[in-house]
């Protein structure tokens, strides 16, 4: 399961959303990636969502793999607009 979303906020994908969206990604056991011109990293790694720079207006793919994939990426999508990075 994959969707594609637009970064919005006007710091882009920045240390503290970033932060809590990887930690809501740990806590599932499926593989979860973000992808991002052509790069992609595990997004449950903050460390690498940050090395993507994503500014406002990146267009971001957020892939899930595993069992339960589209409610584990329907929470995902919906931390990222929690979190005030995407329209929600």
């Amino acid at each position: 399961m994959k969707r594609t979303v637009t970064i919005t906020d006007e710091a882009g994908m920045h240390a503290r959303p970033a932060s809590k969206v990887a930690a809501k990604a740990g806590e599932y056991d499926n593989e979860i990636t973000l992808s991002y011109q052509g790069r992609s990293v595990n997004l449950k790694s903050v460390m690498a969502l940050m090395s993507l720079g994503i500014p406002q207006g990146g267009e971001v793919t957020v892939s899930v793999d595993g069992d339960d994939a589209e409610d584990v990426l329907n929470a995902i999508i919906d931390t990222l607009a929690e979190q005030g990075l995407i329209d929600g």
